[in-house]
């Protein structure tokens, strides 16, 4: 039996049959505003409630304004350790990958998981992988370095991986163990927030879409409703 870990989303572990199994990748796909960044942050503070180390990567948003952003939500991010790598951050690794001609620098991502906080990491989010995947010329070079980095996350930290992107079609969707989906749907002329498991490798997991509301407290996933009856 394959150990599973919650994501900090009651509804959503519903689905998930209990949570997302440990050590494994897993990717965040949506649009612009549909709650992608919120949902990583509830699977991060909740490792930190059960005292795991946990570790944010942001390569576009600068870290003051994640605070600000996930403070608002009432998200506690004082056990969430934020590595900015974004553009505004004045980080080397920044220019180093945008003029990067062979992938991604793994390696270089390694040394400064390992200089902020060691060998020990339970938890990381990448937001997001867009990011590299612009950064890499090819897409041959982008799922060699992609395939690295996550061998690197799971053999040398042992950690579970929570990958973010834009939705669309892309090589990483057939690099993780699992898949989530967060989409805007017209039913009946309104929005409706839909959350849809694509795959879990190795769980069984509820293949329905469902309804998600983003409130004050964050994401709430209702998984015994359809779209159709919100």
């Amino acid at each position: 039996m394959f150990e599973k870990i919650p994501t900090g989303v009651e509804g959503l572990d519903v689905m998930l049959k209990g949570g997302l199994i440990k050590g494994r990748t897993y990717l965040i796909k949506g649009g612009p505003g549909t709650g992608k960044t919120i949902l990583s942050m509830h699977f991060l503070v909740e490792g930190a409630k059960r005292g795991e180390n946990v570790v944010y990567i942001t390569l576009e948003e600068p870290e003051n304004e994640v605070r600000e952003n996930m403070e608002t939500l009432g998200f506690d991010l004082s056990n969430v350790t934020i590595v900015d790598l974004s553009p505004t951050s004045g980080h080397p690794i920044f220019s180093s990958l945008m003029g990067f001609e062979s992938g991604i620098d793994v390696k270089t991502f390694e040394n400064i998981l390992q200089d902020i906080i060691g060998d020990n990491i339970d938890r990381v989010v990448i937001d997001s992988i867009t990011m590299l995947k612009v950064a890499t010329p090819t897409e041959t070079e982008y799922r060699a370095s992609l395939l690295r980095l996550m061998r690197t996350l799971k053999v040398k930290f042992n950690a579970t991986t929570v990958l973010i992107s834009e939705l669309g079609n892309g090589v990483e969707d057939y690099l993780v163990n699992g898949m989530i989906e967060l989409r805007t749907i017209e039913v009946k002329g309104r929005a409706v927030r839909g959350i849809k498991i694509v795959k879990m490798r190795g769980s069984d997991f509820d293949e329905t879409i469902r309804p998600y509301r983003i409130t004050n407290r964050g994401i709430e996933v209702y998984p015994d409703l359809s779209v159709f009856e919100v």
